[in-house]
């Protein structure tokens, strides 16, 4: 089965298992639609979920090209570059290009960058807080899931790898996000007041980054 999405014939993977009582959609990084249902689900009655979720199925499909984009492109601060390797000793940051040595090491790289920039921000926000909190230490790793995790206990902030590739103002929200869980550890309506204190369009950057 294939089904159509702006103008890709995407195949379609039916998996029918026994005590599956619900129908489960799903695009992964194969570009493939991937459904799990009950064994006694019909081809035709699959079809007709697929329709009815076209809209979702769309939005997952784009957001699958646009991880599939980031994997092969060079972004930095929210902008894309292409990456010239050229015999060079030294990283020259052009209008739409970025000239590095050839045996550049991408994510040392924006490791490198990350520790400097976030470590600024981490301070301007700590610096600038409305409430008296422990100054966090600060992590940078590669995270899969979570943009950034705080642990009051450790009195820790750790931000994901990713967000230097994201415009600054994602960074930001995140960072005052992480710090407003020294006064909040839950995402109750207190914890929003907090953050909203400190980043009063929160709400508008939260929605961009759903879409990341």
């Amino acid at each position: 089965m294939f089904v159509n999405i702006d103008g890709n014939s995407i195949e379609v993977i039916i998996t029918k298992k026994r005590g599956n009582k619900n129908t489960y959609l799903r695009i992964k990084d194969d570009l493939k639609l991937y459904v799990t249902t009950s064994f006694l689900m019909s081809d035709k009655k699959v079809k007709s979920i697929i329709d009815e979720n076209m809209a979702s199925i769309v939005k997952m499909y784009q957001k699958q090209l646009y991880k599939q984009e980031l994997k092969n492109s060079f972004y930095y601060l929210g902008k894309r570059y292409d990456l010239v390797r050229i015999n060079t000793n030294k990283v020259s940051l052009g209008e739409e290009k970025i000239f590095v040595p050839t045996d550049f090491d991408v994510d040392k790289w924006l490791k490198k960058e990350a520790s400097i920039l976030f470590k600024e921000r981490l301070d301007y926000w700590y610096n600038n807080f409305d409430r008296s909190i422990p100054y966090p230490n600060l992590t940078i790793r590669k995270m899969t899931s979570r943009w950034g995790v705080c642990n009051s206990k450790l009195k820790r902030v750790t931000l994901n790898l990713e967000l230097i590739k994201k415009e600054p103002y994602c960074l930001d929200y995140v960072i005052v996000h992480e710090l407003s869980h020294f006064i909040e550890m839950n995402h109750s309506n207190r914890f929003w007041k907090v953050v909203e204190a400190n980043y009063p369009n929160y709400k508008e950057v939260r929605r961009i980054m759903k879409n990341y």
